[in-house]
């Protein structure tokens, strides 16, 4: 089963402070045991909403409105995407967890897969990032149908289908799945060394998200674009909403990350590349 685990930001997260050398380390030494477990697909940090944009569809018009978003507690400040056996499995990984971000913090845990079957888009499938490209999440949120698992249809998924194998062969996309409903989730709220679990539903809708893509783009403008010509799960006339932010590289943490953080970061990536290659050939 694969999980995405959603980290929420908080006041500094969302005000652009780097973590402190010792929250790096401590993220490396859990990342890497994710990776020795077999655990880890993916991971990459958000900047904060301040440099991302919300594209808005409703009655057949765009909309490109500029972060930043008011709505700190449901903001994301990064992820996680894991491979393990159980819903209790992910959440005895998360309590784990060294907090996040700040004194109270709290992750969401998404089981990850189309509730209409759409297949998703492993790391392994992507090619090598091109040069200069940037990085950007691409988030859909959820509605009421979604939330209830609402088949769109089998011409809709066929053409998210056709598009998502076009982003792949073009090298665009990196990295895509859907998010099964927030009832099949849970979320895990940290206090201190206290951990608490809260089992789904979730009552926020309109912030929960639905899937998610992760792309390379030359620009936020190129990334936009992209996200216009996507085929959505809802009618064009429908109002739904994508949130697009720019991904964290290694170079974005200036003095912050040390030269052994940064070959651990690179060795780990590969490996976890190396396990889930072997794992989808088995």
């Amino acid at each position: 089963m694969r999980f995405m685990i959603l980290i929420k930001a908080d006041a500094d997260t969302e005000a652009g402070v780097l973590p402190s050398e010792q929250l790096l380390t401590e993220m490396g030494a859990y990342n890497e045991a994710l990776v020795n477990a077999g655990v880890m697909v993916a991971g990459e940090g958000l900047h904060p909403s301040s440099r991302g944009v919300r594209v808005r569809f409703a009655g057949g018009r765009t909309a490109v409105i500029d972060g930043p978003f008011t709505e700190t507690k449901e903001l994301l400040a990064g992820f996680w995407l894991w491979n393990v056996e159980s819903k209790e499995e992910a959440i005895e990984w998360l309590k784990r967890c060294p907090n996040p971000t700040s004194a109270d913090a709290e992750v969401e845990l998404r089981e990850a897969g189309c509730a209409s079957g759409l297949e998703g888009v492993s790391p392994q499938a992507a090619p090598t990032s091109a040069a200069g490209a940037k990085r950007y999440m691409v988030l859909i949120k959820s509605d009421r149908d979604m939330e209830a698992g609402v088949n769109p249809g089998n011409e809709r998924l066929a053409a998210m289908a056709r598009r998502n194998e076009e982003a792949v062969q073009d090298g665009t996309l990196l990295l895509a799945d859907g998010l099964k409903p927030s009832s099949n989730g849970a979320r895990v709220r940290f206090s201190g060394s206290t951990r608490s679990v809260v089992d789904g539903p979730f009552a926020e809708t309109k912030e929960l998200i639905a899937g998610f893509w992760l792309i390379q783009a030359a620009s936020m403008a190129d990334a936009i674009e992209w996200v216009k010509r996507y085929p959505y799960p809802r009618d064009r006339d429908a109002q739904y909403e994508i949130e697009i932010r720019p991904v964290f590289a290694a170079e974005d943490f200036g003095d912050v990350i040390t030269p052994e953080l940064r070959e651990q970061e690179e060795r780990l990536r590969a490996r976890a590349t190396e396990l889930n290659l072997a794992a989808t050939r088995s």
